[in-house]
């Protein structure tokens, strides 16, 4: 540690004291040892550093090319504006550091050509510069720092007091950040790997499934697969065990055309989780942009990660599924002020995060500890880079935003005209991929449901909360369901946006899982060390009658038939659907509505699941009702229903009945209702197929009833129908797949207690 970094943080009378004498000495002491262990081992290992050629400032990272005179080599380039000097750290297979300082500065991208190194070196990066935290500085030339464009990384973060840049265990924790750690940090950090670009994509072929086509299913890379029998163990838990047949069989047999992978860029365990023995699983931590999650690959962390990573997009893509990614741009593994120095904080803190009015501090949009400065140039261009690497290099095919709101912030508030919203718009690659906003952020203003431009969808939680809502009957009336169910047009009806703006789900990976849902009503977290603290406390649950697992038969029962009625509320609503890996078979994490840091059995999918013959069943109808969806253009809806005929002989497009088949008046919107009808017209769907022709489909009613009776309901008769086919039941267990019970048109039925019936107009 410096003598005048010491100096200032103790002798400033402006600034905050620091604690008793003995304890600093005590901690200086320790520093001091360390310190001169670290030189002794340096000069023992001092190696010659390599010539350096001047190299290009473009592209930035670290590319392997041909250089001069046809020489073989990695050109290195970083961002780094405040800098005042750069060293490119090379590690040989030993661990043992070459430092070579690079000279060339080209509009503050410091640069150089390095002969002979090749792919699978590992790489970082020393900067130097000024330490004086009061003022937003906090470069650490002590602090070994990862290549924000590194590729790949190898090696595992840790989080030992060697890589913060401050001294972490300083006596007095309010001034800690503002006392200088010079303790090397190579020992303990990952490295970037160089990575060879040998592959161009020929053979991949993309689906490009049209959005109101699109049925996402939210998965985890490692506990989708981690369990599942039928997976060679060695490639559980992998880019390469998802990539396996009988993974993919599974997502083909359910009929969903797009996996949403939890976030796969390299992430970091926090500090808390790891003194709890606990890691971050979810992975929403990022700390390198451009490289594939190590800990996912099964074929090596040296590169091969990068590889694998494209056999299972391309595996996948002959599925006929694309890869969506879930990323986060709005803030890094870094945390606040007494969070570890990894790398942006080493390069130009200030560049890369924004501050307080007191540049000590990290505005904080995220409840993550810091928010990338998105309004600075660097910062967008280190996003947009990274968004089109992965879909140009890696193949995905879209991506899904953590805490989109965050990103549109202009200088405070939030901004749909933001500089991060208007890049997006006008680039030619990033326009034509799907785009899904996770349309909020902890901030003030930073709920932003519907408000996202054209090209952009987004998670819809209104959807969630209504439908849940509906199903446990605490509705106070039924007018916001009947704009959920059919495509949120109060939400999305503007700007040229369609039905499939809003991507609908009843549960995620963030909350309970769609069994505890109708098993438990409070959330049970205390696996995760936080005092079930952690996790929200507004799940819109019912048990069913009893909190967790029960022995009774007709509970039990229950729960599998509201299972039933949400799934199928879910896929037979206009929009996009999304489900959540495991829904579809029963999947539970014994009432934890915050797994994220549960990497085990109670984060994983349960494939024993599909052993028993309930859960089975289960599986079975979700396949059933997305094959309709996919049979029917009149559930796959392009544009927003218009409540009216599209041809002077038509019947409206959208209809809604009361029990007592009469159509619903604007009372009846404001009033408790247990039961709705719903009546979807496929005479006249607006738009043309392919060919130019008319699109027409059968017609549909679906009865909701969430009652806990059974109870009549009249079936519209003309001119909405003759005769219906009954094709969905949900009070039944199994669903036969042969045509149903056919019922004359103005009939009064029966509806079985909470379920749903599905019927197809016959004439």
């Amino acid at each position: 540690m410096s003598s005048a970094a010491e100096q200032e943080a103790v002798q400033d009378p402006g600034r905050e004291a620091v604690p008793h004498p003995d304890a600093v000495a005590a901690v200086r002491a320790e520093i001091a040892e360390a310190q001169r262990t670290e030189h002794a081992e340096a000069v023992r290992a001092a190696t010659p550093a390599p010539a350096v050629w001047p190299g290009a400032p473009m592209p930035l990272g670290a590319r392997f090319r041909v250089g001069p005179d046809g020489v073989a080599g990695t050109n290195f380039a970083l961002w780094a504006g405040g800098a005042e000097a750069v060293e490119l750290c090379l590690f040989d297979e030993r661990g043992v550091e070459t430092r070579c300082p690079l000279t060339e500065l080209t509009h503050e991208i410091w640069h150089g050509f390095v002969p002979g190194v090749r792919p699978g070196r590992r790489y970082g990066y020393r900067v130097h510069g000024r330490w004086d935290p009061w003022t937003g500085a906090r470069w650490n030339a002590a602090k070994l720092l990862l290549d924000p464009y590194a590729r790949a990384v190898d090696g595992t973060f840790g989080l030992p007091p060697e890589v913060y840049g401050h001294v972490r265990d300083w006596p007095d924790q309010h001034v800690a950040d503002t006392v200088r750690d010079d303790r090397d940090s190579a020992p303990y950090v990952p490295k970037g790997v160089v990575v060879h670009d040998d592959d161009d994509w020929v053979e991949d072929r993309r689906p490009k499934t049209p959005w109101a086509d699109t049925v996402i299913y939210e998965l985890h890379v490692r506990g989708f697969t981690k369990l599942h029998p039928d997976i060679p163990p060695a490639l559980r838990g992998t880019y390469a065990g998802l990539a396996h047949p009988a993974a993919i069989e599974h997502l083909t047999r359910l009929g969903v055309t797009a996996v949403e992978l939890l976030p796969v860029h390299q992430f970091a365990h926090e500090d808390h989780l790891l003194r709890r023995g606990l890691h971050n699983y979810w992975g929403y931590n990022s700390i390198g942009y451009f490289a594939p999650h190590a800990d996912y690959s099964a074929s090596g962390t040296a590169g091969q990660q990068v590889g694998e990573f494209k056999r299972m997009v391309r595996a996948l893509h002959g599925a006929g599924i694309e890869v969506i990614l879930d990323v986060v741009y709005n803030h890094t593994a870094e945390a606040g002020e007494l969070g570890p120095t990894l790398s942006l904080r080493g390069i130009d803190n200030r560049g890369y995060y924004r501050l307080q009015h007191d540049p000590r501090r990290y505005a904080d949009y995220t409840g993550c500890g810091n928010t990338l400065h998105v309004v600075q140039p660097q910062v967008l261009r280190l996003i947009t880079d990274s968004l089109r690497y992965w879909v140009t290099e890696m193949g995905v095919d879209g991506f899904r935003f953590d805490l989109a709101a965050a990103l549109a912030r202009s200088m405070h508030d939030v901004d749909m005209l933001s500089p991060f919203l208007a890049v997006i718009a006008q680039d030619p690659v990033l326009r034509r991929v799907k785009l899904i906003a996770e349309p909020w952020d902890v901030g003030s203003g930073g709920y932003q449901v519907g408000a996202f431009p054209p090209l952009w969808t987004e998670w819809n939680d209104r959807y969630r909360d209504a439908v849940r809502d509906f199903w446990r009957g605490a509705l106070p009336d039924v007018r916001d369901l009947g704009y959920r169910l059919t495509g949120s047009s109060d939400l999305y009806a503007w700007g040229g946006r369609r039905p499939y703006a809003s991507v609908n789900f009843v549960t995620a990976h963030d909350g309970f899982t769609l069994r505890d849902l109708v098993s438990y009503e409070h959330k049970h977290n205390e696996a995760n060390g936080e005092g079930n603290r952690d996790g929200t406390g507004d799940n819109r649950a019912w048990n069913c009658g009893a909190e967790g697992e029960s022995d009774d038969a007709e509970i039990n029962a229950l729960r599998r038939r509201q299972l039933r009625n949400l799934l199928t509320t879910l896929l037979l609503s206009t929009g996009v659907p999304m489900l959540t890996a495991g829904d579809e078979m029963g999947r539970t994490q014994g009432g934890n509505n915050n797994a994220y840091c549960q990497d085990n059995e109670t984060g994983w999918v349960d494939w024993s699941l599909l052993e028993q013959p309930r859960w089975r069943e289960l599986t079975a109808l979700t396949a059933r009702v997305l094959r309709l969806r996919q049979s029917h253009p009149v559930l796959r809806r392009r544009a927003f229903f218009a409540g009216r005929a599209q041809a002077p002989d038509g019947l409206r497009d959208l209809a809604w009945f009361t029990r007592d088949g009469r159509e619903m008046t604007e009372g009846d919107w404001y009033a408790p209702a247990a039961t709705l009808g719903l009546y979807l017209s496929g005479r006249d769907i607006p738009g043309r197929d392919a060919r130019g022709e008319p699109v027409t489909d059968d017609s549909f009613l679906a009865v909701l009833h969430a009652g806990a009776e059974p109870t009549p309901f009249a079936l519209p008769g003309a001119p909405w129908a003759v005769r219906y086919e009954l094709v969905l039941d949900t009070s039944r267990e199994e669903q036969a797949e042969a045509p149903g019970t056919v019922v004359e048109g103005g009939t009064e039925v029966t509806v079985p207690a909470r379920s749903v019936l599905l019927l197809r107009v016959v004439e």
